[in-house]
């Protein structure tokens, strides 16, 4: 297999660390057409739908493409803005902070962003960097808990742009920071600030994304993670255990996913009487089409319309700052051992660069 053409090597150049932040992907536009291209390689991805390839090439093509990207690009309508995607903005602006914290700390790197599927690939952004003259690059996924289906597939688009780069950066990747204290913490200040000034709820529902049952038979922590994640969230909060609830969302199919699912368990919790309820996303790092519309719309449509009397929606972390401190306290953590607080000494990699042409070296 014949390799990417690339950047030649100069010795003797400063070595360079990156942190490449990466989120889900969004469309380009909210449009039938763009969705489409979207959802294309998106629900491709094998690690996204585990059934048989053949069988759901054609119900891809046959079914789903071609009645789900109108219905899909109205829902995007409904939160899109201005500047674009809330997810895309919301992402590069979380990038461009987690640049300015590390700084602050006296790392010196380099942040860059990325989306999984769409525009702003991995594999470009992994190819701006090496011509920048990148050596060492930290993956950090925008996903805290881990799982086969989202931080797993962003990994394999690592590997298959490494799988054709001659001289490959050295990698490392961040599988998950769920329980890490100043996630869980940044999420507490979340509830708390929201909660000041007004009445709790009589419920606290974390909705997490959810994911096909038959993944943790398969042995997939992505389940375990969440409830992990719930667990400490509500200990900061001093929540007893019928003061919240772990739900999962955004279903797809006629398959069983993770139980129990948002929307039918806060309409039996208002049928039952629940009048107030807060939801909290912990597992999406940034608002998106799965929190703004489907939780903050069609989740509190549902809830009202079976009873209830306040549905309240906690935004994800999104900018703040405790979010940022938490991405950057990850990224540290992960960075330890690389030599990102000292640029190296100008006169020995001159030595290393004239030691190298005189061996033979052309550049």
């Amino acid at each position: 297999m014949p390799f990417s053409k690339e950047p030649l090597f100069t010795h003797g150049q400063t070595p360079r660390t990156a942190v490449l932040y990466c989120n889900l992907g969004t469309p380009d536009a909210p449009t039938a057409a763009a969705v489409r291209r979207y959802l294309a390689e998106f629900l491709s991805d094998q690690r996204v739908v585990e059934i048989p390839r053949l069988l759901w090439l054609l119900i891809l093509h046959g079914i789903i493409l071609r009645f789900r990207p109108a219905k899909s690009a109205a829902k995007y309508a409904s939160i899109w803005t201005p500047e674009g995607s809330p997810l895309k903005i919301g992402t590069e602006k979380q990038a461009k902070l987690l640049q300015g914290w590390l700084g602050e700390q006296g790392e010196k790197v380099v942040v860059r962003w990325a989306m999984r599927y769409g525009s702003t690939s991995i594999a470009s952004q992994l190819d701006a960097l090496k011509a920048e003259g990148v050596t060492r690059v930290l993956v950090l996924p925008a996903y805290p808990q881990y799982s086969a289906t989202t931080t797993a597939s962003l990994f394999d688009a690592v590997y298959t742009w490494a799988s054709k780069i001659r001289s490959i950066p050295e990698l490392r990747f961040v599988n998950h920071y769920h329980d890490h204290p100043a996630y869980i913490e940044a999420l507490a200040e979340s509830v708390r600030n929201y909660w000041l000034g007004q009445t709790r709820p009589d419920v606290l529902v974390m909705s997490f994304h959810g994911v096909p049952e038959r993944t943790l038979a398969l042995g997939d922590q992505y389940h375990c993670e969440c409830f992990k994640t719930a667990r400490l969230l509500a200990e900061a909060l001093g929540l007893s255990k019928d003061q919240y609830k772990v739900t999962f969302q955004s279903r797809l199919g006629r398959a069983k996913w993770l139980e129990p699912y948002t929307e039918p368990t806060l309409i039996a919790m208002a049928q039952a009487g629940v009048q107030r309820v807060d939801v909290v996303c912990p597992g999406f790092t940034s608002d998106c089409l799965e929190t703004l519309e489907e939780i903050n719309m069609e989740a509190r449509e549902a809830f009202l319309h079976a009873g209830g009397k306040v549905f309240g929606y906690i935004p994800c972390l999104n900018h703040d700052p405790a979010g940022i401190t938490a991405l950057g306290a990850v990224a540290q953590q992960h960075l330890a051992g690389w030599n990102t607080q000292e640029l190296a000494d100008p006169r020995l990699l001159a030595a290393s660069r004239a030691a190298a042409l005189a061996l033979g070296a052309k550049q």
